[in-house]
């Protein structure tokens, strides 16, 4: 091995660091209220974002368990432009479509962005409704109610 210790961990640690960093603008596009008003063409932009995420990740894992040969470890170029190569990789992976976890997380997304609303929707009738058990009767109602108190005596 060619590098020292110190070379070592300041490459894993700036890969990590920017995994994290990507990691975070990421989950924070997911989470964000602004998702709820995004136009069906940015949930998709995000969702394929998210893919191409995951499937450099794993590529990334794939490729640290591959033994490298004295060729590869040597190339200087690969070490500074392999990241690089990943993310192009899983880029055209995901804007393909060719794993299709982007269309279901797309999907699975607006159905429950579409679950949410119709629930807010029923939640307003249901205030309204309990407002009215809540009001005070009106006459005939407590006549009503009278009768039938007096039939069940």
């Amino acid at each position: 091995m060619t590098g020292s210790i110190g070379d070592i961990y300041n490459n894993y640690y700036t890969q990590n660091n920017a995994s994290s960093v990507k990691a975070s603008a990421l989950e924070g596009k997911l989470n964000s209220d602004a998702l709820k008003e995004a136009t069906d063409e940015e949930l998709m932009d995000a969702c394929k974002e998210f893919e191409a995420y995951l499937i450099e990740q794993v590529m990334n894992q794939v490729q640290e368990s591959i033994p490298k040969s004295e060729e590869e470890e040597d190339n200087k170029y690969l070490d500074y432009f392999g990241d690089m190569m990943l993310q192009e990789y899983s880029g055209v992976i995901a804007e393909n479509g060719d794993l299709g976890i982007a269309q279901m997380l797309y999907e699975s997304m607006k159905n429950n962005m579409n679950a949410v609303s119709i629930k807010s929707a029923e939640a307003v009738p249901a205030a309204s409704e309990t407002e009215t058990k809540n009001a005070e009767p009106k006459e005939e109602e407590k006549e009503a109610i009278g009768a039938a108190e007096s039939i069940h005596m």
